[in-house]
């Protein structure tokens, strides 16, 4: 199971031959990819109306995951150690690495942050061969 990021996303939509797109599609062909709730609602709200309604139909196959309070007090946690290492995450990537790292699933987004989640051993990235 991999949560795609909204980044990868983006990417994938900009260029249909990018090699995140093409990646994305086998992960999709293999029903490994899961959505977490603000990457679904960020994927939405960017879209423009004429290709929201097709992309709610495509993005309904995925499994999506929300935040429990078990979730939220791992964010938490995940704050203060963050603080004491001289990070600080935004909520939505806080609860997309804490969401997957629940389901020890990896994560895979090309921004930067999840890299140092990772790096503080939050969660596990996803790096494509």
């Amino acid at each position: 199971m991999i949560f795609v990021d909204t980044s990868v996303w983006i990417a994938s939509f900009r260029s249909a031959t990018s090699s995140e797109a093409q990646h994305l599609s086998q992960l999709l062909d293999a029903d490994e990819v899961t959505l977490a709730a603000p990457v679904r609602l960020e994927i939405l709200t960017g879209a423009s109306s004429q290709d929201r309604f097709r992309l709610r139909r495509v993005l309904s196959a995925l499994p999506v995951f929300y935040p429990e309070l078990e979730t939220w007090d791992l964010m938490d946690s995940w704050v203060e150690q963050a603080a004491a290492a001289g990070y600080h995450f935004g909520v939505a990537d806080l609860l997309i690495g804490a969401l997957a790292a629940e389901r020890q699933a990896a994560v895979w987004s090309l921004d930067s942050d999840f890299k140092h989640m990772a790096a503080l051993g939050f969660l596990e990235c996803y790096q494509p061969r």
